[in-house]
């Protein structure tokens, strides 16, 4: 298994635990709101089959791309400790199979080479495609390629500067200064954070205006589901208060052409002004008076 397989493996695996589930969910509520008024033909979702993307869209044409050409069977996670005795026993009968998108995807291909024609689609949907890139610059540039004019992306990416970006960070320097010693970390080892500010210049260069963000998960970097209930009042306190440092980012960009001419909307405005006169047209006074008079 390649590098780039393991990371697959280990992502998905995280997915399956108590703070896997709560950004999970929070992610799928997120897209599930943004996709579905957004009209087109085309749509595509780069990665991560275990957040349903594209289940709220109503494009007629939509695909999963995936750039990992094995499926793994991946064993059962670690009891988690401190979780109750329900919880454990769901973790014991982990089905691997449950990790791939119900609708089997269709399209196996490299993220920075992608298989569609340039302006042909509608709307890209990357959950945490850029931080497991092996060039995020150049996934970034593969999709604006692909998506027309006035085309939405839907991005979502890990917020280092957050509670979580900062407990992975303190495992990273533990791991370096003590190679002997266990890791330590909370999220999984691969990828790297791309921060908010740093993904809204990329998208600028690349012609991409931000039409929505938010931030969410605001609950400490723990890792048993009661925990994780104990904490929820932190999520209003969080939204109100600290709003730029929740655990994950949600973004959706417009591409935009400078110059770009809307030929419908030119030729609706000239009929328009077609159908009002532009000068009114009165009688001369002298055609006032009959030759009778």
């Amino acid at each position: 298994m390649s590098s780039r397989e393991a990371q697959i493996v280990e992502l998905a695996r995280w997915l399956q635990t108590p703070p896997g589930r709560y950004l999970l969910d929070w992610e799928q509520r997120q897209v599930d709101e943004a996709v579905v008024d957004l009209f087109g033909f085309n749509a595509l979702q780069l990665g991560l089959p275990e957040l349903q993307g594209l289940r709220a869209n109503r494009m007629r044409h939509r695909w999963l791309a995936l750039d990992s050409v094995e499926q793994f069977t991946l064993p059962a996670p670690p009891p988690q400790e401190g979780a109750e005795p329900a919880e454990q026993a769901r973790f014991s009968q982990f089905d691997s199979s449950s990790l791939l998108m119900e609708a089997a995807p269709t399209l196996r291909c490299a993220f920075d080479a992608l298989p569609f024609e340039a302006n042909s689609l509608d709307l890209v949907v990357l959950p945490h495609a850029l931080e497991l890139a092996d060039d995020p610059h150049q996934t970034l540039r593969e999709v604006e390629r692909v998506l027309r004019p006035e085309g939405r992306l839907v991005v979502l990416g890990l917020n280092p500067a957050s509670l979580w970006g900062l407990r992975q960070n303190l495992g990273r320097l533990r791991r370096h200064v003590w190679p002997g010693s266990p890791e330590g970390l909370f999220l999984p080892r691969a990828g790297e954070f791309i921060g908010y500010w740093r993904l809204r210049d990329w998208l600028r260069l690349l012609n991409f205006e931000v039409e929505r963000a938010q931030f969410g998960c605001y609950r400490p970097p723990l890792r048993t589901e009661p925990w994780l209930k104990r904490w929820q009042w932190m999520e209003g306190a969080g939204m109100r208060w600290w709003t730029v440092l929740g655990a994950v980012y949600f973004m959706v960009a417009v591409k935009r052409v400078h110059g770009m001419r809307l030929v419908g909307l030119a030729r609706n405005k000239k009929l328009a002004a077609k159908a009002a006169p532009a000068v009114a047209m009165h009688p001369h006074p002298r055609d006032l008076h009959s030759p009778d008079s």
